[in-house]
């Protein structure tokens, strides 16, 4: 990945054709965590050629994980079983991937050595405690910079199971939780303000470990075994956002999006578009491995402001930069609450999308947990993305519409989460170029 890359995103043609996103990256990076704790083979189809991924990969290889990769998009994990890691004095690098990170420390706090968990420049200033103080509840001992990574988690502790409600709702953080779970004594429940993703919920249950859950819970003792299944991982909902809004936005459209992952937990873009007015069908709904799964067809329609329930934000929470795009072409204003989470991730992006919409003649009024946004037009101009993927996707998407070029500053991490962006996006009617 180059130091800096920059893009130019322009109207381009009404956007046409079937296309396959990447594979879900939250999905893939689970099945690389159970695969390795399971006992035998796990075969993963559909799995995400990311930075983020492949560094989850590379930390459980040091960990002493064979890991085979038969094709683009395949990995062949011999599992070690529950207790058949080895330690290093290595440190563990998670590149830019909080998931990585924080599913990671719940694993590895129930291990019998020591280990230590770095990141990247971004990653290094994302808050931690939230995951590392539920844990010390558990009995887990992991040292931290003031919150911040690196993590120094201590091997060898007893952990035991606990009644946790989260004060904030974090899949990510419940987790963990569950993750430390499988080697705790007793039984470890996690309690939800507003329910989250279950992925980890549903995966577990592939891989056979006993295990409750609904909506806002989850529930499960440790002392099981996990056993290898094969994975076919859906195409990322997060990634089909781009192409959903830009679909939907641009005259003349209709894309169809295959064969996309629906979790419930996962789609409260389609909802909040839906109530905007847009005309997006489900077809070929079925399930893979524990996940449900569709093609999207979206077409153009005209939008329009909503004052988005906050019901849905759990729901939609890395979608939500995207739909500010969606907001910032539709009649009238939008208002969105209840989202302070987006402060704290790769970027602070309310601030960071706030900036580039003004940027680009959008009026948008920034608030403590949202935004504002009046619909209207947009302008050329440069958006700076503070190395956020989600942040210039979304300025891609803006592009389309906007009445001159937007420059979009620092474009590279974008490969963490969505290879091949580029060119799938210009296959199917953008207009992005690397700028010169």
């Amino acid at each position: 990945m180059s130091d800096r890359l920059d893009w130019e995103s322009r109207a381009g043609k009404p956007l046409q054709g079937s296309l396959r996103v990447p594979g879900d990256k939250s999905v893939s990076h689970r099945s690389l965590m159970l695969g390795a704790l399971a006992e035998g083979r796990s075969h993963v189809r559909g799995f995400l050629e990311g930075e983020d991924t492949r560094a989850t990969a590379a930390v459980l290889a040091q960990l002493g994980v064979r890991i085979e990769t038969p094709a683009d998009g395949e990995r062949v994990i011999h599992g070690v079983g529950l207790h058949g890691l080895r330690g290093t004095k290595q440190t563990l690098d998670c590149g830019n991937t909080g998931t990585g990170m924080r599913l990671l420390a719940g694993l590895l706090a129930g291990q019998t050595f020591d280990s230590t968990l770095i990141g990247d420049e971004s990653l290094s200033k994302r808050p931690m405690r939230r995951v590392t103080e539920p844990l010390a509840q558990m009995g887990a001992e992991i040292d931290t910079r003031d919150g911040l990574p690196p993590l120094q988690v201590r091997g060898g502790q007893a952990l035991r199971g606990i009644r946790y409600t989260l004060p904030v709702a974090s899949a990510q953080v419940k987790s963990a939780l569950l993750l430390a779970g499988l080697y705790a004594e007793g039984e470890t429940e996690v309690i939800e303000p507003h329910p989250t993703r279950d992925y980890t919920e549903r995966m577990l249950a592939a891989f056979g470990w006993p295990i409750t859950f609904a909506p806002g819970s989850a529930r499960l003792s440790g002392g099981h075994a996990l056993r290898a299944t094969d994975v076919d991982v859906p195409a990322d909902f997060s990634s089909a956002a781009f192409f959903m809004v830009a679909a939907c936005i641009v005259p003349g459209s209709e894309l169809r999006l295959l064969s996309v992952g629906l979790n419930p937990r996962r789609t409260g873009l389609l909802h909040a578009l839906r109530l905007m007015g847009a005309d997006i069908r489900v077809e070929n709904e079925h399930e893979s491995g524990g996940e449900p799964v569709g093609d999207l067809i979206v077409r153009h329609a005209p939008l329009h402001g909503i004052e988005l329930p906050e019901a849905l934000v759990p729901d939609m929470i890395d979608e939500l930069p995207v739909l500010f795009i969606a907001a910032a072409v539709a009649a009238g204003p939008t208002v969105i609450r209840g989202a302070a989470e987006l402060r704290v991730k790769e970027s602070d992006r309310i601030a960071t999308m706030a900036a580039g919409m003004r940027a680009v003649g959008v009026a948008i009024e920034e608030t403590p947990d949202g935004a504002l946004i009046q619909g209207g037009t947009l302008n050329g101009g440069t958006v700076v993305s503070h190395g956020d993927h989600r942040i210039a996707m979304s300025f891609a998407v803006a592009g389309l519409l906007a009445q001159g070029v937007i420059r979009i500053n620092d474009c590279a991490n974008v490969a963490t989460s969505f290879p091949g962006f580029l060119e799938l996006a210009n296959g199917c009617g953008f207009a992005l170029a690397q700028a010169g």
